[in-house]
């Protein structure tokens, strides 16, 4: 999920979106070309903030599983963008562009250092022309909204406090702009439920945008004092400062999940059959929490969580999960253990947060037969409700070595059936109407690619476990 894309991956109508916003970029651009422009001061800026651009933010590269802030429907990041929205690149020197320059040519500022940015998911060429273009947008903007109040003959003056009207006006025009063609990319390209796609986007972005605000503007009156315009860098300083703390936070985050990711491997070798199973019960847990409506945080934990429901797998004996023959109620005991295990596992663990109690509690059942506690009703979390929902549709609709995949729409049925008694209502409303929008395309673990005239091995104890238990309800994915 986490993976570099295909191109063919952005939909059409994702492609038409990014084509219709750089047309729109270029109508404003154009005027330059016949209004007077100081172009060193454009080509000093635009040089300030492409050299930024490329020494601010670490270069890292998205791996399996990875979950990204601004997610889509399947927890990827918005086209283009390699930070969270609202905090972004160095948009002090966008805005002191907008507050010394006219529109058009402030909107010439952010072209180079976008056009030029670090892209490591494909088509890069599409991501690159859509920041640039998305960035020359909020920059023109800005401007226009400064220059409408007066902004430049108050920068100049200095007309204080005043200059912080039209400097306001700006930042709201900015963050207009940018969580507008946000929610579009997010609702046409990442396949986001329209309702949410512009959620929390203007909040989250106000307030950083704010603060590069009045850096910017700060910028833009010490450039026209005679200190010049090497005072007035001297202010980047404490922002670089803080986008380095920044990067540092990325450096973290891409730590985690590589901790996850090895994780998953570990469960995946130990336990063959259900390869790649715990990726796409973060799927199906992420696009459950999008049409609950939950925030990008604890969104981006319930998917940790579905990763890692099967982490205490790594606890059980070998022998166990690949055993041939019918279990002992002590190896079924053993086996059953596995959720305490995977919560041990992942105690200490302290960005998890809410993901430790999913991976205690998702096999517990609303009528209270689950394990490990029998847990009834609301006592058991949120998110091992979520987390049950989509182990169990995830179990149904794989296709393993010793049965076929069931169709979705048949699963979905198992689920409702299912529903009251041993998985969430709500929970499992929310998955049909994300995947009603959305669709389904469920993997295959690797022993189903068996060569031809090679009989599959026989199906392990912890798998067939799974198939006993639908007799008696839904599947969860394992034991």
């Amino acid at each position: 999920m986490g993976a570099v894309r295909a191109m063919g991956s952005v939909p059409a109508r994702g492609r038409v979106y990014v084509l219709c916003t750089a047309v729109a970029a270029l109508a404003c651009l154009a005027p330059a070309a016949t209004v007077r422009v100081p172009w060193w001061v454009v080509a000093l800026l635009a040089g300030l903030y492409a050299g930024c651009e490329q020494i601010t933010f670490p270069r890292v590269r998205p791996g399996r599983g990875e979950v990204s802030g601004g997610t889509g429907g399947d927890g990827s990041r918005p086209a283009g963008r390699r930070v969270p929205a609202g905090m972004g690149t160095l948009f002090p020197v966008l805005l002191a562009g907008a507050f010394l320059l006219p529109p058009s040519a402030a909107a010439l500022v952010p072209l180079p250092g976008a056009l030029l940015a670090r892209v490591e998911r494909r088509p890069r060429w599409l991501r690159r022309i859509w920041h640039a273009a998305q960035l020359a947008l909020c920059t023109w903007a800005a401007s226009r909204a400064h220059g409408a109040l007066g902004g430049r003959a108050a920068v100049a003056s200095p007309d204080f406090p005043y200059a912080l009207v039209p400097a306001g006006a700006a930042v709201l025009a900015f963050c207009a702009v940018l969580t507008a063609l946000d929610g579009g990319i997010l609702a046409l390209a990442e396949r986001v439920p329209v309702r949410g796609a512009w959620r929390g986007l203007f909040p989250r972005s106000l307030a950083p945008v704010a603060v590069h605000g009045l850096a910017g503007l700060m910028m833009a009156v010490l450039w026209r004092s005679p200190y010049g315009p090497v005072a007035a860098l001297l202010v980047l300083l404490p922002m670089y400062v803080s986008c380095w703390v920044f990067a540092q936070y990325h450096r973290e985050r891409a730590a985690h999940q590589a901790t996850i990711r090895a994780l998953v491997q570990a469960v995946d070798i130990k336990d063959g059959y259900t390869r790649g199973h715990s990726e796409r019960v973060g799927q199906a847990s992420m696009m459950i929490a999008r049409e609950l409506g939950m925030d990008d945080e604890r969104a981006e934990v319930l998917r940790f969580a579905g990763i890692l429901h099967d982490v205490g797998k790594l606890g059980v004996p070998t022998r166990l999960l690949r055993k041939d023959g019918p279990l002992t109620p002590e190896e079924r005991r053993i086996i059953e253990l596995h959720p305490e295990y995977g919560h041990e596992m992942v105690r200490g663990i302290g960005f998890l947060g809410e993901a430790r109690s999913a991976i205690l509690h998702h096999h517990e059942r609303l009528d209270g037969s689950g394990y490990p506690y029998g847990l009834t009703g609301a006592q058991i979390p949120e998110f091992a409700r979520v987390v049950a929902v989509a182990d169990a549709f995830d179990a149904m609709t794989s296709t393993r070595s010793y049965r076929r995949a069931r169709p979705v729409a048949a699963a979905l049925e198992e689920l409702e059936r299912c529903a009251g008694a041993q998985f969430d209502p709500v929970m499992v409303g929310a998955l049909v109407r994300a995947l009603g929008r959305q669709g389904w395309h469920p993997a295959v673990t690797a022993d189903e690619n068996v060569p031809p005239g090679v009989c599959p091995p026989a199906p392990p104890v912890s798998s067939r476990l799974e198939s006993r238990s639908h007799r008696n309800g839904v599947g969860g994915g394992g034991a």
